[in-house]
Parts: C-alpha cells; structure tokens; sequence
C-alpha cells in the first residue's frame, strides 16, 4: 500500500498528482498516509486536483529506530551526499547535518545551497516513503566545524568515526559502547575524503565525543555512516 507524509486530510500538490496519475488510485481506495508522525490507513473520498482522504481508524506500526540519531558529514565530493541522505533514511536515520570539515574539498554555494538542501529533503522524503518510515529526517543547510562543536552538548552520545583508531591493535569495539548505554539520542560525526583532521577529533573529544571503531577496515566517506547506522539497527533493533 502506497504511503504519503501528510499532516492533514487534503493531499496536495506532487503527491495528489502522484496518486491519481502514477497510481491511478480511484475513489474507495486505500492509501497509508502518515499524520503526526502515526501510519494511519486512510479511505480516498474525493479525488480532483486535490485528493480527499478518510482515516479509517487502523494505524501500522512504527519502524522508527528506538534512538533520535543525527549523522554530521563533512562535505564530500560529487554526489556522495544524496546517497547518505537516501540509504541513512532507509536505514533510520533522523536527521542530516552536513558541515565544512577541514579536509572537504567541496565548498558550498551559498547561492545554490538552498536548492541543494530542498533536492536533499525531497531525495530524504522519497526514501521515507520508501521504506515505510514514519519521520522523514530533517536536511539541515551545512555548518561550520564551529557550529558543529555547539551542538555535541545537545546529545545523550556523541561518536566521531575516525580512521586512526582502526590503524589500532587494541580499540573499543562500537558494540560495546552501545551495550553499555541508554542515550536516546546520538549525533555521529564523519569526515569527508581523507576523513577528520586531528585538530578537529581533538575539538569534538574535549567537547565530549568518544571515538568511534569500525572495524579495521577503512571505510569511504559514503560508507561509514551507512555502516555506523546498520550496526546500530543490528544491536538495538
């Protein structure tokens, strides 16, 4: 069953040309329309160029993560950006907080970055649909490394996932941090190509960060936070 983020009973917009053109739903059918963050099965009542919709009462439950987990990227090359914002949604991420790291090589249009943020969002929202999520993670426009430290102090945990640490024989594993905890949010912190730069790890560990392993493998700047979000999905879930 097809499901679209709606805050109320009137569907509008891309997805009513979505439901009546794309999947020719018809007046009697039944969609999945989430309201407030709950799934609720809902009867169409009228179809125009708007698409009128009836609750029926029957709601699916929620697949959301049982923690609020905010993935910071340092800008990475090309089009690495819209694929962690797809699969981290399809994986239960929460929200996307892009940011200037040292090593990124990107910088960001500040012209442009406005309509980057929306193409993200759209990217996140069709992901969500997707997968059946019942939030659709927020894209935040991308922020200095500055920035980024002021909000380590908002989070129950905060991880940094650093290649140095898997050059180590002896590390920490990701699984027994998790173990040990109850945070109900965590912000993870990657590093774009070339991952994060010594002076900035050493920012986030004195604002309260802990290192984060991975594995000893080291991982690209698109994977990791794909990786970081599964294993938490694996353990908690």
């Amino acid at each position: 069953m097809q499901r679209y983020f709606n805050d109320t009973t009137t569907i509008c917009g891309e997805d009513a040309r979505h439901i009546t053109r794309v999947m020719r739903q018809a007046v009697g059918d039944e969609i999945i329309v989430v309201m407030q963050g709950v799934a609720q099965v809902c009867e169409i009542t009228a179809i125009g160029e708007d698409v009128e919709v009836q609750p029926t009462g029957r709601t699916i439950p929620s697949p959301e993560m049982p923690v609020e987990v905010t993935i910071a990227c340092g800008l990475p090359k090309g089009d690495k950006l819209e694929l962690i914002a797809q699969k981290g949604t399809e994986l239960g991420m929460h929200t996307l907080l892009p940011f200037e790291a040292k090593r990124s090589i990107v910088k960001w249009d500040a012209k442009k970055g406005g309509k980057k943020t929306e193409r993200l969002q759209k990217i996140a929202k069709e992901a969500a649909e997707q997968s059946h999520r019942t939030h659709i993670p927020a894209v935040q426009n991308p922020v200095s490394f500055k920035q980024l430290l002021a909000e380590v102090s908002k989070y129950d945990m905060v991880f940094i996932a650093d290649e140095e640490e898997a050059k180590l024989t002896e590390r920490v594993s990701f699984k027994q941090v998790l173990q040990a905890t109850e945070a109900k949010t965590m912000l993870f912190v990657f590093g774009p190509e070339g991952g994060i730069a010594r002076e900035e790890a050493e920012a986030l560990r004195a604002a309260g960060a802990q290192t984060m392993s991975l594995g000893p493998r080291i991982l690209r700047a698109e994977t990791a936070p794909l990786y970081a979000l599964a294993a938490l999905s694996y353990e908690l879930e």
